[in-house]
């Protein structure tokens, strides 16, 4: 994949997802601002789960990032999110940090809030450390 596609990929993400900014990023800690829309509801007007999630999910990767650099993709192994309270329409911030992180392996926590700092949700998960080169290789294979 060239670098236009993936950096176009990445774009169409943030936007799909309703990042607004990165609010704070670096020594391992990472906060995102997304605008939640009544397009990602469902009943009763709650964000479907899966946004919350990739949230946090966000601003996790973007935490373990901040200390790897571009040359590190970080990919989830697992991923667990409990859900304290609905989000709904409007800001939210995802917040992430790493726990601990070894060579290859990194144990990172995050957590979703409301632009008053109400906690939605929170988030862990166990994260791959992968070279750059080599995810993108594999993703050039298997586009063929």
């Amino acid at each position: 994949m060239s670098d236009d596609r993936v950096g176009n990929a990445s774009m169409d993400l943030h936007h799909t997802l309703g990042q607004v900014r990165v609010v704070e990023v670096g020594a391992g800690r990472a906060v995102i601002e997304y605008l939640a829309g009544a397009h990602m509801c469902h009943s009763g007007g709650v964000v479907q789960g899966g946004f919350v999630c990739g949230w946090i999910d966000a601003a996790m990767a973007h935490a373990v990032m901040s200390e790897t650099g571009a040359e590190v993709t970080p990919m989830s192994l697992e991923l667990k999110v409990s859900f304290f309270a609905p989000a709904g329409p409007g800001p939210v911030f995802a917040e992430g940090w790493i726990e601990r992180r070894g060579r290859s392996t990194a144990f990172v926590e995050g957590v979703l809030k409301t632009a008053a700092g109400a906690v939605l949700a929170k988030g862990s998960s166990t994260i791959r450390l992968m070279p750059r080169a080599q995810v993108e290789a594999r993703a050039r294979q298997q586009a063929e």
